[in-house]
């Protein structure tokens, strides 16, 4: 089953941020397919869905997630 989204859904991915305009379903027996275009080139990636992340949006309290603290002793060597 092919899924148009409509808007599209802002995600983050191994190649980078991008836009998902379609969703792919081939069955219970195989992930999710992210039809996702890229921000920085406009290629366009199929990616699996545990390969996706949604981006952060602030107005539905998906807020990014905070870098660990560093810790001094490792800045030291």
């Amino acid at each position: 089953m092919l899924q148009q989204l409509n808007p599209p859904l802002p995600m983050t991915t191994p190649r980078g941020p991008g836009l998902a305009h379609f969703v792919i379903d081939y069955g219970p027996e195989a992930h999710l397919l992210w039809v996702v275009f890229m921000d920085e080139d406009g290629a366009c990636w199929s990616v699996p869905n545990p390969e996706v992340r949604m981006a952060a949006n602030w107005s539905l309290q998906r807020r990014p997630r905070k870098a660990p603290p560093v810790q001094l002793a490792s800045l030291r060597g």
